[in-house]
């Protein structure tokens, strides 16, 4: 797509969602603080953290940051919420996403290329580009070396879950840790493509982004998504039985939230914003999720929240300009984690808030139909 063409594209999505917001019934805003209390920055250390996942008790939080010496990209750590001690989880070489605690265990999930022999010389030259001043505009780039791994905190021994060439990461597990859903780029590397998807490949990896499923100990690996465009995210419902997460549309551009069964069928779309709507999660009472999206300005991303169902309009939940998202609600729905950039600049950093349950339920309540 050139420069022109997508300049209208943006304009048409931008128009078409201001007329939509125009013709639609609105629900009466409600204050950030209505929902949100006791606000406060949890990462400081780093150039930039984010998608802090709670432990099953409440009491820990897993993490991504930059901060490691001599990598300019992200690690995983957890941190004690309590004591404030924060530990390296993930080996310290290459790069690094998605964390998740594992029910049950001492397990924590996370996505590495720390297996890749071309690791360090890949980290030793993004930290000369960044030294030469060219450093640039802070992009996702789905390495196709990225596999899914599974450490124990007590022995320190860390398990190889997938190994298919191409982007496997954004896991989680199911509440009962039994399961674990992912978003996979296999698709892209185990077959012949065709010129018009080779093209693809070059331009937007992404596009060939689909959910997968399987057992904790990574057998039983099978796709839940036949879709183009970029499938990824997933979360379990609380009562392992649903998968959320959010689809884009084959342009890259729009996206929303969808639900389905573990195997794949009764595919429901949550979310018609027109607009990138992303990183969803269900809230433990299973009454609603949250979810980011920057239908109010393309660089402006708010957190939302909507029904379980989808029913309702959703219901604005931050206010504050720049980067509010990956909502994450602790397992007694009474905290909220999420990234945020107000701590100032455009880098992220995870905060930490009270939540407000019975406000939430009113404000959803009171929210017109979709």
């Amino acid at each position: 797509m050139n420069t022109r063409s997508g300049l209208i594209l943006l304009f048409a999505i931008f128009v078409n969602g201001l007329s939509a917001l125009i013709a639609q019934p609105q629900a009466t805003p409600t204050p950030e603080r209505d929902l949100l209390s006791r606000v406060r920055r949890l990462t400081v250390e780093g150039r930039r953290a984010g998608e802090g996942y709670w432990s099953p008790d409440g009491k820990r939080l897993v993490f991504q940051s930059e901060r490691e010496p001599g990598n300019p990209w992200y690690q995983i750590y957890a941190v004690d919420l309590t004591t404030g001690d924060t530990v390296r989880i993930s080996p310290g070489i290459g790069k690094t996403t998605c964390a998740f605690f594992r029910p049950g265990t001492d397990q924590i999930l996370f996505a590495s290329t720390h297996h890749d022999p071309q690791s360090k010389k890949l980290q030793d030259e993004e930290l000369a580009l960044r030294a030469s001043g060219k450093e640039r505009r802070y992009a996702w780039d789905y390495d196709p070396e990225m596999d899914i791994y599974a450490v124990s905190e007590k022995t320190k021994a860390i398990e190889r879950l997938t190994n298919a060439r191409g982007y496997d990461a954004e896991a989680s597990y199911s509440s009962d840790g039994q399961w674990i859903a992912f978003s996979s780029m296999r698709d892209a590397y185990n077959r012949t493509l065709s010129d018009a998807e080779r093209k693809q490949l070059d331009v937007d990896p992404s596009f060939f982004g689909e959910i997968y499923i399987m057992r904790a100990d990574g057998t039983g690996q099978r796709r839940l998504t036949q879709v183009n465009g970029y499938d990824g995210g997933p979360f379990f419902s609380p009562d392992a039985k649903r998968v959320i997460w959010r689809r884009f549309d084959e342009q890259g551009l729009i996206a929303d939230v969808w639900t389905m069964n573990l195997d794949g069928s009764d595919q429901r779309q949550l979310t018609d914003f027109k607009s990138m709507s992303w990183a969803p999660y269900i809230h433990p009472s299973g009454e609603y999720l949250l979810f980011a999206s920057n239908k109010l300005g393309f660089e402006n991303f708010e957190v939302f929240m909507v029904d379980v169902a989808g029913t309702k309009q959703p219901v604005r939940v931050t206010y504050s300009d720049g980067f509010d998202g990956l909502p994450v609600p602790s397992p007694d729905g009474k905290q909220l984690a999420w990234t945020s950039s107000r701590g100032g600049g455009r880098e992220g950093q995870i905060f930490l808030a009270q939540w407000n349950h019975e406000a939430a339920r009113t404000a959803l309540a009171a929210a017109p139909p979709r």
